[in-house]
């Protein structure tokens, strides 16, 4: 294998504005504004029980759990056709195009009568959107020497996390998420779609398709060839140990992140009863702490190993979500020492620390596979990582939609910290030089 140059500045800039253009559709549209406007306003609620919106808030997790595993079966094949035909950008372009168009579309949710519109637009549009995440990521291996990688993803999803406060601040001008205010909310997926549209453009302007091989096949047969791909690398994963047991780490932190993602602020609308002030401030603080931790962490990742970065961030996310399970108790406490602080301010103080750990376990995964991929095999490889993060999200998203209903949301949240815990236990049997080396003295067979 030989040694990768560090790609120019403006193919750099290229690939991290892809990072700042999908932020909108996962910050938006999957975390901050339309996953509560699905559960509280597309859905009926059912008043006079425990928790009256616990059927949108299954409904949408179902939602999100279907368009993960509809990534679970098509990303390992499309990841190793890209692989085989040099097509990475053009896979991306077709995904980005389906998500914006998608979004859009949720315009035409006029009112609780298009519940099923609106479920449909969700899974549609998501699926484009990890498919995207994942074509994307696949160029990282490419962009330079394996030393620079954990810097370079860094700055990738540092910036991201700045694409999201931009495009939350433009869907916020249309007002509070209350049922008055339902036509004017209507325009946040036309408003997410075109911030999308417009963000991308550099990513298709400058980004580079990255030259594997100089073997081809002809079209018809890409399928055929992306399937035995896949099937080599599956029947020969033993020879790629180290891979094999971070994809089963991931599996269960990225269960419990896809429930944090996909749940912190129904969470707190539900349970901690934040108002818009507190919705406003968790958010900036939360993309303002995950930017710079993504940053930071990017350095300490090329310092003290990607590995041991990831573990560091998993011990973060464990005690921040105890702290949340007892933030009355925490409350009380600190209230008792002097000061006057309201529960939800203590909460949007514990998910901003949580929000570096966001950041960094998200970039740090990312770099552990771009550092186990042979050049080769990196958009079958990214296509793995996408199959088990994917396949996690679907997974953390069903088993909350069923906790929440056998016992309530607050509980059902706690639980997910032993996810984080499982994939700490794994991660320790994992060996980054090994890894490293494995993925070097690979060659094409």
């Amino acid at each position: 294998m030989t040694k990768i140059k560090r790609a120019p500045f403006k193919e750099l800039f290229g690939w991290c504005m892809f990072d700042f253009a999908n932020s909108s559709y996962t910050t938006v549209i999957i975390s901050v504004t339309f996953g509560d406007i699905f559960s509280r306003l597309i859905v009926p609620s059912v008043p006079g029980s425990e928790n009256p919106y616990q059927y949108g808030n299954m409904l949408w997790a179902i939602a999100l759990a279907i368009s993960y595993i509809l990534v679970v079966i098509t990303g390992p094949i499309l990841g190793a056709i890209t692989d085989y035909s040099s097509n990475k950008k053009r896979f991306l372009f077709y995904s980005y195009i389906g998500c914006i168009i998608s979004t859009c579309m949720l315009w035409f949710v006029t009112g609780s009568e298009l519940v099923i519109l609106a479920f449909i637009l969700i899974v549609i549009s998501n699926f484009f959107f990890a498919s995207g995440e994942n074509f994307a990521s696949s160029f990282l291996p490419f962009l330079g020497p394996k030393e620079d990688l954990g810097k370079i993803s860094g700055y990738a999803w540092g910036i991201g996390y700045f694409g999201g406060i931009a495009s939350v601040i433009l869907v916020n001008t249309l007002g509070e998420i209350v049922p008055d205010n339902y036509q004017a909310l209507r325009m946040v997926g036309p408003y997410t779609g075109v911030f999308f549209l417009i963000a991308g453009i550099p990513t298709f302007l400058y980004l580079k398709e990255p030259v594997i091989s100089s073997i081809r096949v002809e079209k018809s047969f890409y399928i055929q060839v992306g399937f035995k791909r896949v099937y080599d690398t599956i029947k020969d994963i033993h020879n790629f140990r180290d891979m094999a047991i971070y994809l089963i780490s991931m599996f269960f932190a990225m269960a419990a992140m896809g429930v944090v993602i996909s749940f912190a602020f129904i969470y707190g609308a539900q349970e901690i009863h934040i108002e818009q002030i507190h919705r406003t401030a968790m958010f900036l603080l939360i993309q303002l702490s995950a930017a710079s931790g993504a940053v930071l962490f990017g350095f300490i990742q090329d310092k003290i190993g990607a590995k041991n970065t990831f573990n560091i961030t998993l011990l973060v996310w464990i005690l921040c979500l105890l702290f949340i399970y007892y933030i009355r108790e925490t409350t009380f406490i600190l209230n008792n020492s002097g000061l006057n602080i309201t529960v939800q301010w203590v909460f949007v103080a514990v998910t901003s620390i949580a929000g570096m750990g966001l950041g960094a376990t998200q970039s740090s995964s990312r770099t552990i596979v771009g550092l186990f991929s042979p050049e080769s095999k990196s958009g079958e490889f990214f296509g793995l990582w996408g199959l088990s993060m994917k396949l996690a999200n679907a997974g953390g998203l069903f088993f909350i939609a069923l906790l929440q209903f056998l016992f309530d949301l607050r509980n059902a949240f706690l639980a997910i910290a032993f996810f984080y815990f499982l994939s700490l236990v794994i991660c320790l049997f994992i060996n980054e030089k090994r890894g490293i080396q494995t993925a070097t003295d690979y060659k094409e067979r």
